[in-house]
Order: structure tokens, then sequence, then C-alpha cells
């Protein structure tokens, strides 16, 4: 398999089949991992870097998970390829970013990719849509006791596992839920719900983590603290958070409903009637008013089988999808047209909405 046939497949974020919450989109767990004796990826010479990148990627080639995968260096892949990664949450920023010596190692079904030489040596992540923390850590915990038997890993009795930044040390795991909470948004409860959610050690980012919107209303929350938990009591705690979050999401959804239906289903409505009509679309937009629809279908405005062209569309409408299918270079105004077009295209044969406020259509 080739990058190119890669990215012709649809990832894991837009799979829902498996998914049986409608608020978590997709889980996400990721560890840390350095190789004993050897600099960090910031400290290291081009030499060092590229014997560690030909290291680690002999040893994921004999892995179960990754024996049928994709493996790349970060500058075999064009800029628009490296970004098409990005947005399917493949790579980070900063690996797309990476000068000579880094590499990315993706199963075929894209529920699993090993970054090599971004701020550590590996970053191991696995994916799985919907709330699947234990399902996700199972996955790479199985590979990463692989990797230990075939790579000497950076590790201290007393620190945990060795990471270049030391917030990472100890356990060296990310575990995160990426969420869908657009009653929280227009309720106005999110800043409150991300003071107390710092206060239980968690942190909240946008959709492509650090430093990024939460267009779409949709956030990332992940652990924050990695020395002096397990990995078991970082899931557990986390997932207890999460539970939480969907609670305060539900209520918000019944709130609207309950106090100003006509103004949510307004929202609702105005949504589809510009998917169906516009001709200028900005990615940030067309994120917000693919939410809206999202959220119909959470309140049966929409069937339950439209699920997965929005989840599709979340991914399909960021600048490097719109770019790929213009199969040429384009200016930001050129990328709204084609995505507005897109959008046209794919709503002109959604179903219509059915409202239902105080029991009548």
């Amino acid at each position: 398999m080739t990058i190119a046939s890669l990215l012709s497949t649809p990832s894991e974020l837009t799979d829902t089949a498996s998914s049986k919450c409608a608020i978590v989109l997709m889980t996400r767990i990721r560890l840390a991992r350095n190789l004993a004796g050897r600099s960090f990826p910031g400290w290291s010479r081009e030499a060092q870097r590229a014997e560690v990148l030909a290291v680690c990627r002999e040893a994921l080639s004999t892995t179960a998970p990754m024996k049928r995968s994709v493996s790349t260096t970060v500058a075999d892949l064009s800029d628009l390829e490296k970004q098409i990664l990005v947005e399917r949450h493949l790579i980070s920023r900063e690996l797309s970013g990476s000068k000579d010596g880094a590499g990315v190692v993706i199963n075929k079904d894209q529920t699993v990719s090993v970054m090599i030489n971004e701020e550590d040596h590996l970053r191991i992540q696995v994916l799985r849509a919907g709330f699947q923390l234990k399902k996700a850590w199972s996955v790479i915990n199985a590979l990463d006791t692989e990797l230990e038997e075939r790579l000497d890993y950076a590790y201290s009795a007393r620190l945990g596992y060795l990471t270049a930044c030391p917030t990472n040390l100890g356990t060296a795991m990310r575990a995160s839920a990426m969420m869908h909470l657009p009653a929280l948004v227009i309720s106005s409860q999110m800043e409150k719900v991300v003071r107390a959610v710092n206060q239980l050690g968690m942190v909240v980012r946008g959709l492509f983590g650090e430093g990024s919107d939460a267009s779409g209303s949709i956030f990332q929350i992940s652990n924050q603290t990695t020395l002096g938990e397990s990995e078991e009591e970082i899931i557990k705690r986390l997932g207890s958070v999460l539970e939480s979050i969907i609670e305060h999401e539900l209520n918000a959804r019944a709130k609207l409903l309950e106090t100003d239906a006509s103004k949510l289903y307004d929202k609702i409505g105005r949504a589809y009637g510009i998917l169906q009509n516009s001709h200028l679309l900005t990615s940030t937009e067309a994120m917000n008013l693919l939410s809206l629809l999202r959220l119909g279908i959470d309140l049966n405005v929409f069937p339950e089988d439209s699920r997965a062209v929005i989840d599709r569309l979340f991914i399909e409408a960021q600048p490097g999808h719109i770019q790929n299918v213009a199969k040429h270079d384009l200016e930001s105004m050129q990328r709204d047209v084609l995505r507005a077009d897109k959008l046209r295209a794919e709503f002109a044969a959604f179903a219509k909405p059915t409202f239902i406020i105080n029991g009548q259509n």
C-alpha cells in the first residue's frame, strides 16, 4: 500500500459503525517512547536521527498490527499529503514540519499510526471511533509490548518512561476523546465545563490539539498528569470525566428543547438551507453548519443513517482534502467555492428535516 492509496480511503474518524455514543466522535491513546542511550530528537544530529528512524521502522515492520502498513519519511511526503494526514489526526502538526530523519508508519485501516522523531523517538497512537478507551488501550498496550521486546526503551524506576518534555514522564500516556458538544456551546456553558475539567487534572483543546480552534463544537479532552498514576487509573479517571461531560451535554440539549425549541430548530433548519444553497463556505463555517446537522441527527430531526455522511464531511471539508479533490493549487477563495460546491452536491439528496414542536410536525 502506498501513501496515495491510503489517502484515498476513509479514516477511522469517518467510520461510526462501531460507535455507540453520538457525543464522543473518537477515542485516541498516545504513548511517548525513547530509545535508551540516544539523544532526544530535538538534540540529535541528522545522522543520529536517520539511524533512529531506520531502527524504529524495522522494529515496527515486524509487529502484528503494522505488518500491512505504509511507512514513509516526512521528507518524502508532499505538503498536501502532510496536511491531509494532519486533518485525519494521523500525524501532528509538529511532525509535518519536522526536519530530516522524521517519519511515520500507518496501518492499512488508519487505526494505528506511529510517528518517529517528532518530540520523542516514538509517538505511538491508536484511534477508535466512539467511546472506546478500554479497547484503544488494549490495542496500544499490545503494540507497545511487542516494540519493547525489539527496542531498548529509556526507562527509570523512579520517573517511569523518559521523555523529551518532563510533563510526559511516568506512563508517558495521553488518553483523549474528541467530543461533539454543541448544546454546551449554544448555551454558553463550555467555559464553566473547561474550568471544572482543568481542576480535575484534565485539559480541553480544539479539533487539532493544542492551539487549535474548537470549530464545529468539537473538543479534545485528555489527561494532563502522566506521573504517579498507572495507565489503567488514568483511563478510569478520564472515562469518569467524559461520562460527566456527556451528561452535561445531554442536560443542556434537554434544557434548550424545553425552553426554546423553536430557536434551536431554526438554527438547524438554517444550517440545512445554507449547506444546500451556499456558493462560498470557509472550513470553519462548514464545520459549524455540519455540527448543527449532527445535532439534528441526535434530536431525530434527520435519520440516524445520515450520521456517517456528516462525520465523513467533517474531514472532507478540511482545506487539504478540498485541495486534493482539485488536483491543482487553489487560493483560499477557490477552496471556499469548491467546498460549497461539494457540500451543495452532498446535501441535494440529503434527508429532509422533520421538526416536532409540542408534539406537532
